[in-house]
């Protein structure tokens, strides 16, 4: 059995670390091929999370770079079909929602090659959400829909793919059960400096919110408003968010930046935050498995579970509403088992040495 991953982004190479530590599990007939797009290259934001997460170097380093959707997406395209061509695998592994999953679904469904898709059947129902297009397009693309809750798959039952689903549970939980501790010895300096309880955790990072100066000035004004009036902020910025601030002159006031955060590092802060504010769909269900409460600085989440009990509460940019929310964190709970029981990279790989599509018992390849 030949597998190859296609990732490109931060939050996927968390889940491909779960998927090389079950393929790692499995007999000499298993191959698994990495290639990386280049969607995130910099160290900060790619070759750092390699190193601490002992994912093998990739097979393909595709140095595609940032860019806008079209010229990046098209870039995927070109450099990725060559090495499709040439491995021919028995399975295209997707991940997540990125450009890095659209280019590799689209080239492999030209090429006749089996796919399947990671975090299937996620819908946030807004289509000016590029990530949104990302999954839908994956997802109708896609031979195998590897799902990681039950909405998930009443999620694709509505779009007439149910037969093509399988409820695996979440990658991303396995990944923190597997880190958690790891995170703490390794970042240890940095868990003297944080005593749990004595900070908030931010990230923004979404273009809905970075590209939008207003959208982005109410959030930095609504984290300075916290930083001085309930608890200290810490915020690790992302890149394309540094250059914004930096173009807007958008002034972060009291709020602590640093630089982009390692997984492990990332992890640590997330488990000793007082609450966090969030964009990102993957650190909304870090927070979750964590049990710290999250504001989510969106309007709607594709990760509807976690608003239970009040442990994820959405706000979208409005200044008065995170601020309110912030002050409410102390409400939340008790969380739930929602996203498995941390073998969802195991039953990923038994899903893709089992499945038969519907109507042709002789697919796919026999390990």
């Amino acid at each position: 059995m030949k597998i190859l991953s296609v990732v490109g982004a931060r939050p996927q190479f968390v889940k491909l670390a779960v998927i090389c530590r079950a393929a790692a599990r499995r007999d000499a007939t298993w191959l698994h091929r990495i290639v990386h797009t280049g969607q995130h290259y910099d160290q900060g934001m790619s070759s750092v999370f390699f190193e601490e997460l002992e994912i093998p170097r990739p097979d393909y380093d595709l140095g595609v770079g940032s860019g806008p959707h079209g010229i990046q997406t098209g870039e995927m395209l070109k450099r990725l079909e060559p090495v499709l061509e040439t491995e021919k695998p028995d399975w295209v592994l997707l991940y997540g929602d990125t450009n890095s999953t659209l280019a590799g679904a689209l080239t492999a469904s030209k090429l006749g090659l089996p796919a399947a898709h990671i975090e299937a059947g996620l819908r946030s129902y807004r289509r000016s959400m590029p990530e949104e297009i990302n999954r839908i397009v994956a997802d109708h693309l896609s031979d195998l829909l590897l799902c990681p809750t039950d909405l998930a798959v009443s999620n694709l039952r509505k779009e007439g793919l149910e037969e093509r689903a399988v409820l695996t549970g979440d990658v991303m939980y396995d990944a923190v059960l597997a880190s958690r501790a790891l995170a703490e010895r390794q970042c240890s300096s940095s868990a003297e400096r944080r005593p749990r309880g004595s900070f908030c955790l931010a990230t923004v990072h979404r273009a809905e919110n970075t590209d939008d100066p207003d959208r982005l000035r109410r959030i930095v004004a609504a984290l300075d408003r916290i930083g001085e009036t309930i608890c200290p902020v810490v915020w690790p910025v992302h890149p394309r968010t540094q250059s914004r601030l930096k173009e807007t002159g958008i002034s972060t006031g009291s709020v602590q930046t640093l630089g982009p955060a390692s997984y492990l590092e990332m992890l640590l802060l997330e488990s000793r935050a007082r609450f966090i504010l969030t964009d990102s769909g993957g650190v909304q269900k870090e927070a979750y498995f964590l049990e710290v409460p999250c504001i989510t600085l969106r309007a709607e989440t594709e990760w509807v579970e976690t608003l239970e009990n009040g442990c994820n509460v959405l706000t979208d940019c409005c200044e008065e509403k995170i601020l309110q929310a912030a002050l409410n964190t102390g409400c939340a709970g008790p969380w739930r088992a929602a996203y498995g029981d941390g073998s969802a990279g195991i039953r990923i790989l038994d899903a893709l040495a089992s499945w038969r599509m519907p109507g042709s018992p002789e697919r796919p390849v026999t390990a």
